[in-house]
């Protein structure tokens, strides 16, 4: 071998490289967006204060601006330059991150709900009477005139929401190129037993970024939406504060950047590569169309006349070969399924990482930065460690097909058995007079905002409507101070104390303390001992199902024919994104909103986010999805493991007959001469050789 060869070689190696390292940060950089937006929906839900249904919506515009794209992306893209579309998809999603924080810079100020106008001039004297300072705001619940909104929420911004839709669909936009193009470049050029350990490190690297997004998320959780614009002092709630909102807009603008960085290293890499471990043979070949050994050997047979021809093609003939491709690739049945497999399973977990932290909120007491924080430093951790285990498993093992697929059926069957153990272990719902509890010395009749009034406020000409929590001695929350029959308050701020709260106090005890403090009651102590199961029991779920994860991509890749990769995994994208992406942020808002038992009320008038939920039915409609799609994707997986045992066996005895009939015209050239007996009279005569 000549020294330039081997320089050659070097070079392509270092190029390979150099794409393998940007593709993993371009990994890194599109999952730290992703999960910042996912960790970012309960605080966009409360600033524009819509429902959780529409917050789905919004969710899955990310999927709605692949379907625009995917399929031309796929298959023009993959006889295109696939780095510099990655790079220009790179700077489209930076662009649509800005997009989606603009709304804070046009509206105004948060201007969140309460009940009672809370003077911070005053010092801690007796000054404000709860019960009397709300005879005006009975006037509120009445229905507000329709011109009146329409001006009202024109002022304040209210559909600003759309500006985070149509971000969110240009993020889509330009996350399309990535997955589908860089995996079948990566895969085209690099050595086939290396690729699962390759796809394993990029996984894994990209798995840092929902750590990083999560926690990022988490921080910005507890500073506050319009911190440096107001005066904290004045600001009433906490980051527990159901009606609290943090800077969601920041972290946008800081993941927009990390996108554009990411962009810069693909506009310097080559169209094509020759195949890594392989010396050139003179010419300029690519090798995007070889396969490995394996794969060949688990694939069908078919016709590929002219494949190997090296040829300019027309974006007509392109076109045209369009159709015939998609039919070829359909036809395989092992495809066909694993794809279904994928969009069920998808369903079940995008609801799930789409909600959990609310779920974490409501059931066990949350606030939703610390939820958020928990998933970033606990579950995904154990994710990345799943990931590359079973990449490692893979390639120390030397799994084939067969064996990559055993090990994704397993991780998904103990997934599964832990999702289960997860409904049992949870806690009650929160007490909030009148709502989950009945008032002290009154009977609870229904779940319904009569129950809100009592004998013990019925003087105070209460607003029903807001949200203004406090807490009781007795560990009970009411709606507002009013609502707790509270008759006059101390202090300013959030230091702020009601006091000679009538509904506190009970017809036995009439001397007990009845004051009460803002914000909700903690949950029961043996709550904190549930939770901590809870997350035991997510932590080793979401490092069993991890294994599964490369495992079952190489089953994937491994089922398709090597000139229809982009195509097939473009279309995995396209189906996946589009019945799994963007239906189960919907429908599982829509069902959790059926669990609500309190909405907040918009600055406007008007129904605004949720405030509370009741937690029992809340779990049993969020579980109870969640495990169902589960179990019906590893109904779908036994399925799929008896077809590939299937063509196994099929493609086993087609080898050894091809084999059998390689070896006999061996036997005759080499002038064997075989004698077969043909009569019944000769059946028992040797054959000679």
């Amino acid at each position: 071998m000549s020294v330039e060869s081997k320089k050659t070689r070097q070079a392509c190696c270092s190029k390979l490289k150099l794409f393998l390292v940007s593709l993993a940060f371009v990994y890194f950089a599109k999952a730290f967006g992703g999960s910042y937006m996912k960790s970012s929906i309960t605080q966009i839900e409360r600033r524009f204060d819509i429902p959780s249904s529409l917050i789905g919506v919004i969710d899955g515009s990310f999927e709605m601006g692949n379907l625009l794209v995917i399929a031309f992306v796929s298959y023009f893209g993959a006889k295109l330059h696939r780095p510099r579309l990655i790079g220009i998809g790179c700077l489209v999603m930076a662009a649509g991150s800005f997009i989606v924080a603009l709304p804070h810079f046009l509206q105004g100020p948060y201007k969140y709900e309460t009940s009672m106008s809370h003077n911070t001039q005053v010092n801690s004297t007796e000054n404000i009477l709860p019960c009397l300072s709300n005879h005006s705001l009975s006037e509120k619940d009445e229905v507000p005139d329709v011109e009146a909104m329409k001006a009202c929420e024109k002022a304040v911004g209210s559909s600003m929401w759309i500006y985070v839709f149509l971000g969110n669909v240009l993020r889509g936009i330009g996350e399309t190129p990535i997955m589908p193009l860089g995996i079948s470049y990566l895969d085209d050029f690099s050595k086939h037993e290396n690729t699962p350990f390759y796809l394993a490190c990029i996984h894994t690297t990209g798995i840092l970024g929902p750590m990083f997004g999560f926690m990022l998320g988490s921080f910005l959780a507890k500073t506050y939406v319009d911190i440096g614009f107001v005066d904290l002092d004045s600001i009433t709630i906490n980051y527990k504060d159901s009606r609290w909102v943090g800077a969601w807009w920041l972290g946008f603008i800081l993941t927009g950047v990390v996108i554009l960085l990411s962009s810069i290293p693909f506009f310097f890499l080559p169209k094509s590569l020759p195949k890594q471990g392989e010396e050139e043979d003179g010419g300029n070949k690519s090798t995007e169309l070889a396969s490995g050994p394996e794969q060949e050997s688990f694939l069908p047979d078919e016709n590929e006349d002219g494949e190997d021809k090296e040829k300019a093609v027309t974006f007509k003939e392109m076109a045209k070969d369009f159709v015939p491709s998609l039919k070829r690739l359909f036809r395989n049945s092992i495809y066909s399924m694993m794809i279904l497999t994928h969009l069920v399973a998808v369903n079940g977990f995008i609801g799930l990482i789409t909600f959990k932290p609310k779920f974490m909120e409501q059931i066990y007491g949350q606030a939703a930065s610390k939820a958020i924080f928990l998933i970033g430093i606990m579950n995904l951790p154990a994710v990345a460690l799943g990931i590359i285990t079973g990449g490692f498993v893979l390639k120390r093992f030397n799994l084939g097909v067969i064996g990559a697929a055993r090990v994704s059926i397993t991780a998904s069957l103990g997934a599964f058995s832990l999702l289960t153990l997860q409904g049992f272990f949870h806690c009650d719902n929160a007490e909030v007079a009148g709502l989950t509890v009945a008032y002290q010395g009154y009977q609870q009749v229904s779940y319904n905002y009569s129950t809100l009034l009592s004998p013990c406020n019925m003087g105070c000409s209460c607003s029903m409507k807001h949200w203004d929590p406090v807490c009781a001695y007795n560990g009970m929350t009411y709606a507002s101070p009013c609502l707790a029959g509270c008759q006059t308050a101390t202090g300013t701020g959030k230091a702020m104390v009601f006091h000679n709260c009538t509904c506190v106090g009970d017809f036995m005890t009439p001397a007990a303390n009845m004051s009460a403090v803002l914000g909700q009651c903690s949950r029961k102590s043996d709550c904190d001992y549930k939770f901590k199961i809870y997350m035991a029991l997510t932590v080793a779920g979401a490092f069993i199902s991890a294994c599964g994860a490369t495992p079952g991509y190489i089953v994937l890749l491994r089922s398709i024919q090597p000139d229809l990769k982009s195509l097939a995994l473009g279309m995995q994208t396209l189906i996946v994104r589009t019945l799994g992406g963007i239906p189960p942020p919907i429908y599982f808002g829509a069902l959790i909103d059926r669990t609500c038992l309190k909405w907040g009320t918009k600055q406007c008038g008007g129904r605004g986010a949720c405030r509370l939920y009741d937690s029992n039915a809340f779990r049993m409609t969020f579980v109870g999805l969640v495990t169902g799609l589960y179990f019906l994707a590893n109904v779908l997986w036994g399925i799929l493991y008896v077809k590939i045992i299937k063509r196994q066996k099929k493609l086993a005895l087609r080898n050894q007959a091809k084999d059998n009939a390689l070896e006999g015209n061996t036997q005759n050239n080499g002038r064997a001469n075989i004698s077969i007996s043909t009569n019944k009279e000769e059946e028992n005569k040797e054959s000679s050789i």
